[in-house]
């Protein structure tokens, strides 16, 4: 069955081949992926997951589609995709010895058009940063683009004094969930 991956996200596409998945194409959903009124992180990472995979579904008719979407969240607050450097320090210095929670939703849409998805929670705790810490992190350069200002997979792992769930997922594509979906939608 053909794989298509709904996301230009590299690291998806490598975790993916983690689990032995060479998708046969990669088309990255164009959804507005703005915060509803009253959404809260859990349903909005749900939401986008579904509305990539369905969107790139309807492009790729008879194959199973893979989407996610990943959110950072301190409480109800969502914290946003780090696109400039005032952003990334704002949200370091708001997890800055803390606990934030990272939700990964899975959105699969199999060839037969139906539609199954998976959640994986994470609970992240960084230590308190210091302002040379957060200077080190931002120089550093991995926080663009990425939802909370950082990677967990780049330097910010030094300072993550604690990790309950998935690190994969925290990356972006929690490889369980992943493995269980795709087996599901029998891709």
């Amino acid at each position: 069955m053909r794989l298509i991956l709904a996301s230009a996200s590299p690291r998806r596409l490598d975790l993916l081949a983690r689990l032995g998945r060479v998708p046969a194409a990669v088309d990255p959903a164009d959804i507005d992926e703005a915060v509803q009124p009253g959404e809260v992180p859990r349903d909005h990472a749900r939401r986008l997951a579904r509305e990539k995979a369905l969107a790139v579904a309807a492009r790729h008719q008879g194959s199973v589609v893979l989407a996610a979407d990943t959110v950072v969240a301190v409480g109800r607050r969502i914290l946003p995709k780090a696109e400039d450097e005032a952003t990334a320090r704002a949200c370091l210095a708001l997890m800055s010895g803390r606990r934030h929670r990272v939700f990964t939703a899975l959105a699969a849409v199999d060839a037969q058009g139906q539609l199954r998805e998976r959640l994986s929670e994470s609970i992240v705790t960084f230590q308190r940063l210091t302002a040379a810490d957060i200077d080190w992190l931002i120089a550093r350069g991995d926080w663009q683009g990425k939802a909370g200002g950082y990677a967990i997979q780049g330097a910010a792992e030094v300072f993550v004094r604690a990790l309950a769930g998935s690190h994969s997922g925290v990356v972006g594509l929690p490889l369980n969930e992943t493995r269980l979906l795709l087996a599901a939608s029998r891709a």
